[in-house]
C-alpha cells in the first residue's frame, strides 16, 4: 500500500510536521503545496525528510478562486512525474490532522483499492449552492470594483449551463483518490478548455469540480460518498469551527479518518489526546 499525501498549506510548518510525523510509517509520501505569498524557508523545518517532497510550480491561491484548484492540479502532476504507482492520492490542508492511526488509515485503504473517496451532493439538494455555479464569480480576478462589474454582469446575463451537458455535482473540497481517478480529473480539465472556464468563473470552484468530474465518468462507480473527514460546521458561515478540546469525545467516536481544522497556537491538547488513543493501536 503506497499513499501520496497532498498537502496543500500556508499556516504553522511545526503543525505540518506533526501531521507527516504521526503518519509516517513506511506507507505515505508527502507532497507539500507551500502557498506562494510564503517564502519556503517558513517550511524549512521538513527540507531534510527523505519522502517529502515540495511542489516546485506553486500558486498564490486565492480564497473561493480557481487558483487552489490549479495548486492541487500542479501537484498532481508532480505526483505523476514521480513515477511512484501510488495506490491512494490523499488531499489535504496544513490544517488537517489523522484522528486514526497511520496502521488503521492504511489498512482501512488496502481494503478498499479502486474506490474512490469523496463527498459530494446532487446541486438540486444541495441548498443555497446553486448560485455559486449559474452566476459569474470573478474570485479569480484583480481590478478595483470587480464585485460591482460581477453584480452588473449577473443581471444581464442568462443563468449559466454546464458544458458538455455535465451534471454538476459539489460539497467538501478534500478527497481520497486513486492516482488514475485524480489524474483523470487534471486531463479532462486541461483538455476542455470549456470545462475549465466554466469552473473558473465559479465560487469556490475546489468544492465542486472534482465531484462534477468524477460522478460524469467511468469512475462514480467506484465511489464512496464519504470523505471520511470530520468537520464541524455549527459556526455557520464558510468555514468550520476549529477543532478543540471539548471537541475529544465526538472526534475519537467517529469513523472518520481525517479531522479539520485543527491551530496548534489555539488548542494544540486535543492533538496530544488524539495521539495518545492512537497510540494504543500501534
Amino acid at each position: 500500500m503506497k499513499i501520496a499525501c497532498l498537502i496543500v498549506t500556508y499556516t504553522s510548518a511545526i503543525q505540518t510536521k506533526r501531521l507527516i510525523d504521526k503518519l509516517n510509517n513506511g506507507d505515505f509520501d508527502f507532497y507539500i503545496h507551500v502557498d506562494k505569498k510564503l517564502s519556503m524557508d517558513t517550511h524549512k523545518i521538513l527540507f531534510d525528510m527523505p519522502n517529502v517532497f515540495f511542489i516546485k510550480n506553486r500558486v498564490d491561491i486565492k480564497w473561493a478562486s480557481y487558483t487552489s484548484v490549479k495548486a492541487t492540479f500542479n501537484g498532481l502532476k508532480q505526483i505523476e512525474a514521480s513515477g511512484i504507482k501510488y495506490d491512494f492520492v490523499n488531499l489535504m490542508s496544513g490544517q488537517d490532522y489523522p484522528i486514526k492511526s497511520a496502521k488503521y488509515i492504511s489498512t482501512f485503504l488496502s481494503k478498499h483499492k479502486g474506490k474512490q473517496f469523496i463527498h459530494y451532493k446532487d446541486f438540486d439538494e444541495w441548498t443555497g449552492a446553486q448560485g455559486r455555479i449559474d452566476k459569474y464569480h470573478f474570485a479569480d480576478m484583480h481590478f478595483k470594483g470587480k464585485y460591482y462589474v460581477q453584480s452588473f454582469v449577473n443581471l444581464f446575463i442568462e443563468k449559466r449551463q454546464p458544458p458538455e451537458n455535465i451534471k454538476p455535482y459539489g460539497y467538501s473540497t478534500f478527497w481520497t483518490l486513486t492516482l488514475d481517478c485524480a489524474l483523470y480529473i487534471v486531463k479532462y480539465v486541461e483538455s476542455h478548455p470549456n470545462v475549465q472556464t466554466y469552473f473558473k468563473y465559479t465560487f469556490g470552484s475546489d468544492e465542486f469540480i472534482y465531484q462534477t468530474v468524477v460522478m460524469n465518468s467511468i469512475y462514480k462507480d467506484d465511489v464512496i460518498n464519504n470523505n471520511y473527514r470530520y468537520v464541524d460546521w455549527t459556526n455557520g458561515g464558510f468555514r468550520p469551527k476549529f477543532l478543540i478540546t471539548e471537541d475529544y469525545d465526538k472526534l475519537i467516536k467517529s469513523d472518520c479518518l481525517f479531522g479539520r481544522k485543527f491551530n496548534i497556537d489555539i488548542d494544540e491538547h486535543i492533538l496530544d489526546l488524539i495521539d495518545t488513543e492512537n497510540a494504543k493501536d500501534s
